[in-house]
């Protein structure tokens, strides 16, 4: 069984958590919160040097870490991967934009303002750069998302999940979604496919990690 280790109101972690939960996949989740520094201590820096969730392990002593490498590892085989060589290559293109143009700016102005307490007055010179990346981020998916259901193979795919990890909260951090309709379809039909959960969502199984990921903080 794998080990998932990841915090709730991460939308990097949320992306693993919801792809096991489409797949029916079993997990054991560990919580580690990295606003109080339960990333950042020995154990967990053994597991994943760069010190950041979500990380799988993925055998006894074998961890994946980066969240879209992680869905594309579960999804290898799953009807969230694409068949064709072209769409999975479609799949993996959505998936690089969602890191170097959504999760940098949606994502950063989630953490900063949702999730750390003085945070918004602690990145005032960055939010205004945040603002209009971002933005320029989902007029890139509307323009795609005026004529596809979804982002590729025309069904829902790791691509999808990638991307509705930080958009689905973009209203929770100044973005008004109201000028894209077809970004806010998508929404609805990613969160009407069966088995999805929301990410408040936690699974039956949760655990402290034996090793002291969450006490040795």
């Amino acid at each position: 069984m794998y080990k998932l280790y990841s915090m709730q109101r991460s939308g990097n972690s949320y992306k693993v958590r919801l792809a096991l939960a489409l797949l029916n996949t079993p997990y054991q989740a560990v919580e580690v919160d990295i606003l109080r520094g339960e990333s950042r201590t020995p154990e967990f820096l053994a597991k994943n040097p760069s010190g950041q969730v979500p990380l799988l392990e993925v055998a006894e002593g074998r961890y994946l870490a980066e969240s879209n490498a992680i869905l594309w590892y579960v999804a290898t085989g799953t009807s969230l991967s694409p068949d064709s060589r072209i769409e999975r290559a479609e799949a993996l293109q959505w998936m690089f934009f969602e890191q170097h143009a959504l999760e940098p700016n949606i994502g950063a102005a989630f953490f900063w303002l949702s999730l750390v307490r003085g945070g918004r007055d602690l990145q005032t010179h960055a939010l205004e750069d945040w603002m209009e990346r971002g933005y320029a981020a989902l007029q890139v998916m509307e323009n795609h998302l005026k004529g596809h259901a979804y982002f590729a193979a025309d069904q829902l795919t790791v691509a999808d999940i990638a991307l509705y990890g930080y958009t689905h909260v973009a209203d929770r951090c100044d973005y008004d979604l109201a000028a894209f309709p077809a970004i806010r379809a998508w929404l609805k039909r990613v969160e009407q496919t069966p088995r999805f959960v929301t990410m408040d969502w936690r699974p039956g199984n949760e655990v402290d990690d034996p090793a002291g990921v969450v006490t040795g903080a």
